[in-house]
């Protein structure tokens, strides 16, 4: 039967069929020959997106099901989900034969890959907030298949929710949002369909009007704050760009007439076009954003996984430096790490951040909640310079 939709199922990653055309021809020789040999592979990134100085580790859970999925007597060591890392530090190393893995690379890559980059994006938009309120709205801009990924990664990654209703089944949260232009547009008036919005949801949920579907942004915005009182949470600002002009300056401009009529306790939220940079320029003004595209389409954190060790020895391809390495903790930063030679049994093993997570292919660590993993980034996060994301 014909796919309909483009994607690989489960069983087909787990059964190696998500690989570079290489890796089977490799795998034709080693079936024939004896070059197989033990080995430890190395997963780094050299350098990080865009000269980020820092990245999140995230698609950790979805590794160590995929080893425990294939059956194979692999050992996986990696970093803690959620660790904050820099360009060229070792996160992680797979053991076991290297027939074992050979198929297997392309999609533990992926794992990694796409998922950081979720995070780290989310991450970096969070600090640029200083404590407002940052939701992930990018589960349109990425095929349907993967929204949960965008949305699971960006709350890892310390925003306070995401839009995608399938992700809140799979957390066991609420999706966030409230009203569309398209609600507003039926209606034919902003103030009527924020009326009958607040006339028909759940009162828990915040009353939060668009104000940029038919009239001028301010006027919305009084209008709203008349006809709802208190009942008012925020008004959201999703202007495009064709009438956007000075977005800060119009924001101002609705948060002074707002607040000179009595209604200092409307929040002003902000969505369409929305990136770290342009949260520190409208921080003065604003409560909170929305993030789309700029978290469901960050840049892949580049991985390479290496072999850096074959039979017991050191050994790896120009450009990388051989030998499993550890990744020691001097400190709460990730700035305070040394990378060190492995040495077996070392006495400095306890700092060493980079830990066993399978054992011949079975998992051996606890598995933390996406909760644990966002308090987890959100600690380090508060040690980290603003000046950090410029």
């Amino acid at each position: 039967m014909k796919k309909r939709f483009h994607i690989a199922t489960e069983n087909e990653i787990l059964a190696g069929k998500v690989t570079d055309a290489y890796f089977v021809r490799t795998m034709e020789v080693l079936e024939h020959t004896d070059a197989s040999k033990p080995v430890a592979m190395e997963i780094r990134a050299g350098a990080l997106p865009a000269k980020w100085e820092w990245a999140v580790l995230a698609g950790v859970e979805e590794l160590v099901f995929f080893m425990e999925g294939i059956g194979k007597p692999i050992d996986l060591f990696c970093l803690d989900e959620g660790t904050l890392f820099r360009a060229g530090d070792p996160v992680g190393y797979v053991l076991g034969d290297y027939k074992d893995i050979c198929v297997y690379e392309t999609a533990i890559l992926g794992l990694l890959c796409q998922a950081s980059g979720i995070a780290t994006r989310a991450a970096r938009c969070v600090k640029a907030a200083e404590g407002r309120a940052v939701l992930s709205f990018g589960a349109r801009r990425l095929h349907p298949a993967v929204a949960p990924l965008v949305d699971r990664n960006a709350y890892i990654g310390g925003c306070v929710g995401f839009s995608s209703v399938i992700t809140g089944e799979l957390l066991e949260k609420n999706a966030a949002g409230t009203m569309p232009h398209s609600l507003i547009l039926l209606v034919g008036d902003t103030v009527e369909a924020t009326e009958m919005f607040d006339a028909c949801i759940h009162p828990k949920t915040p009353r939060i009007s668009l104000i940029d579907t038919l009239n001028d942004e301010k006027f919305e915005a009084i209008q709203i704050a008349e006809a709802l009182g208190d009942k008012l949470y925020g008004v959201r600002v999703d202007t495009p760009a064709s009438r956007r002009g000075n977005m800060l300056d119009l924001l101002k401009e609705i948060r002074w007439e707002l607040d000179i009529r009595g209604f200092r306790k409307v929040r002003i939220v902000a969505t369409g076009g929305i990136d770290e940079y342009k949260i520190i320029e409208l921080n003065p003004v604003c409560y909170g954003y929305g993030v789309g595209t700029s978290i469901s389409n960050a840049p892949v954190v580049d991985f390479a996984m290496d072999i850096v060790e074959i039979n017991g020895s050191p050994f790896a391809k120009r450009g990388k430096l051989s030998g499993r390495k550890r990744l020691l903790a001097q400190g709460n930063s990730y700035k305070d790490r040394e990378i060190v030679f492995w040495k077996g049994d070392d006495p400095r093993q306890s700092q060493d951040l980079i830990t066993a997570k399978t054992s011949q292919g079975v998992f051996i660590a606890d598995s933390p909640s996406a909760d644990q993993i966002r308090e987890y980034v959100l600690k380090q996060l508060a040690s980290v310079p603003l000046e950090s994301l410029r």
